[in-house]
């Protein structure tokens, strides 16, 4: 399977140039657009919770401290769920390329999952030159969030192909995912630290995989702090579990895919 895949390996380079290019054909801003969207709304939601409700970090002398924690987490949170969702229904939708020509089936979500990274580097470059104009540059610990990308990616991923299986089966699988996103969002600590929860319920964040993830980048990019190890253990193995789980389904199911399209 994956010695296809890399044979394919120019195809699937191209599909990435080709999809990105695509997307935003007719368009004068192009791949800007990529980056103007999430920046514009973690900026709504940072002059809204900080400005109108007055949302601020206790404890952090750094200026913009909100807006960047926010933006940081937004980041994190925009790779996960692009990854996911275009995982989930690539299949569906791209039915009629299936059926047509004769490729690995499982070039489709290495291609999406090629053009989230992409859209994603992007994203942070911006990210980095707004941050300056707060007066906050770039440390050593921003290098972790490489650390961030890989294992956000995996998770998404995994769980996208997965639930993407089961979407080609079950039309009833996006319309779930969609609402249960929407609750996941949140259940993570993005427009809000961990601490303004109470005690006795911060076990739901700690069960949270995006928790300790997001929490790279906010570290990161706002703390200029090396992320902690140990609360990485259980997201690591379970995006990895995810990660090999996938392509184990996908090897099942990849033979009554075009049947069921």
């Amino acid at each position: 399977m994956f010695l296809a895949v890399w044979r394919y390996r120019h195809f699937i380079t191209a599909s990435i140039r080709g999809e990105l290019k695509g997307r935003y054909a007719r368009s004068r801003l192009g791949l800007l657009w990529t980056v103007l969207n999430p920046l514009a709304q973690a900026t709504i939601f940072a002059v809204i919770l900080s400005e109108v409700l007055g949302s601020k970090l206790g404890g952090v002398d750094v200026k913009g401290a909100y807006p960047i924690y926010l933006m940081s987490g937004m980041a994190a949170w925009g790779l996960f769920s692009e990854i996911l969702n275009r995982c989930l229904s690539v299949f569906v939708d791209y039915a009629g390329t299936l059926k047509k020509i004769s490729f690995p089936r499982l070039c489709l979500p290495i291609i999406v999952w090629g053009g989230a990274l992409v859209n994603h580097v992007l994203l942070l470059l911006s990210v980095v030159v707004v941050f300056a104009f707060f007066g906050h540059f770039p440390s050593w610990a921003w290098l972790s969030v490489v650390l961030g990308i890989a294992l956000i990616s995996m998770l998404a991923f995994g769980l996208g192909m997965m639930l993407g299986i089961f979407h080609v089966f079950s039309r009833d699988v996006g319309q779930v995912v969609a609402v249960l996103l929407q609750i996941w969002f949140w259940l993570t600590p993005i427009v809000y630290m961990r601490d303004i929860l109470p005690a006795h319920l911060r076990w739901l964040l700690d069960l949270n995989p995006m928790t300790a993830l997001a929490g790279i980048y906010q570290n990161a990019l706002l703390f200029n702090r090396w992320p902690d190890l140990s609360t990485l253990a259980l997201p690591a193995v379970l995006a990895l579990t995810l990660f090999a789980m996938s392509f184990l389904l996908f090897r099942r199911a990849s033979a009554e895919l075009v049947d069921v399209l």
